[in-house]
């Protein structure tokens, strides 16, 4: 009886123990479940907001191309009525006569190239002499207060600069710098002609100059900063080796950098190009040719700027907007060639390598 009763015994606890077994198997199931259904859930949510971020991202991208093609179509729209009147002889006219209803757009499109080369011969040297400095040259003391000084005149407005060249550097530069230009090169044979000239103060020359100064902070920063990011062991494995300071700058950093400086100088160009109101203080405002830089001239921008509100007739708003369609081209060649640029020095790049 009482090995019967043990027998019974030992039944039930292993009958309670397979229960118990069986419960935890169940309960590890569920919980398993719960688990793959959370990730599944959370996967799901993450997908689904990766699709938003995507298609969110591609929605901005079309939005840019859409605002070029959409500022494209206006104003090759609004200047129909003038490329009808004028043809293409619009581009080679420099008669500019609103009494008689006769446009040419050569006098701005000649001062808008003229002056903003003027600006990259003077700026390039100069930013890059700047950035050379700073990150080569100059003492660590005098390093932060030279960037902060050149982030300040990147912010100063573009007609502070145009009053500061009206009212101080036009004077000075009619006073000194226009004499001197007039008696040593303006007798030159050949190139005597761009430098012979009255000295006014105004003109060409000093809208570039001015131009100049402006394009400097931004040129010099954008290379102050692609200098910076080049490895400190290349520049002291040249220097260890007897390299000087520019056999370094020629051979490690600007092959480094290439297409960050290429980047800075576009800019630049960028804003020699289109800016406004410093020019339209400083260059004369007239619609004459000349060849002499230090005679009064025009460019898009402030002939835009001079001439838009007072435009009266179709004719004469349509050749304003036409002007404003050939900068838009021009700065589309600009960028067009600083790209094929840089695709034919990494060609170059990947040959040597």
């Amino acid at each position: 009886m009482s090995s019967y009763n043990d027998n019974q015994e030992e039944k039930y606890v292993g009958g309670d123990a397979l229960s118990s077994s069986a419960h935890f198997s169940l309960q590890s199931k569920s919980n398993e479940s719960n688990v793959m259904s959370n990730s599944n859930h959370k996967f799901n949510s993450g997908a689904f907001f990766d699709k938003i971020f995507r298609n969110s991202t591609m929605f901005f991208a079309f939005v840019v191309f859409s605002v070029i093609f959409a500022i494209m179509a206006t104003l090759v729209v609004s200047s129909l009525p003038a490329l009808k009147a004028f043809g293409a002889g619009f581009f080679f006219s420099d008669t500019w006569n609103p009494v008689t209803i006769q446009f040419g757009g050569l006098v701005p499109i000649y001062g808008t190239l003229v002056t903003a080369a003027i600006a990259m011969v003077i700026g390039i040297p100069v930013s890059f002499g700047i950035a050379m400095f700073i990150t080569e040259l100059c003492p660590n003391w005098l390093k932060r207060p030279l960037g902060v000084a050149i982030e300040l005149l990147a912010g100063i407005p573009s007609i502070i600069y145009g009053m500061w060249g009206l009212f101080v550097f036009a004077p000075l530069f009619a006073d000194y710098g226009q004499p001197w230009i007039n008696d040593h090169l303006g007798s030159l044979p050949f190139i005597g002609v761009i430098f012979a000239g009255p000295t006014m103060g105004i003109g060409m020359l000093t809208a570039g100059i001015i131009l100049a100064i402006m394009v400097i902070p931004f040129t010099s920063s954008v290379m102050r900063d692609v200098f910076e990011v080049v490895p400190p062991l290349l520049k002291e494995s040249a220097y260890g080796l007897g390299a000087t300071t520019w056999e370094v700058l020629k051979n490690i950093v600007l092959p480094y950098t290439k297409i960050g400086v290429v980047g800075g100088i576009m800019l630049g160009l960028g804003r020699a190009l289109g800016e406004t109101m410093a020019v339209t203080f400083v260059i004369g405002n007239a619609h004459e040719l000349s060849a002499s830089l230090l005679m009064p001239g025009n460019t898009i921008s402030s002939a835009l700027a001079n001439e838009f509100t007072e435009a009266v007739g179709d004719v004469y708003t349509s050749s304003l907007i036409t002007l404003g369609l050939t900068l838009f081209i021009i700065t589309f060649i600009v960028l067009a060639c600083a790209k094929l640029l840089l695709i034919k020095l990494a060609a170059q790049e990947g040959k040597q390598s």
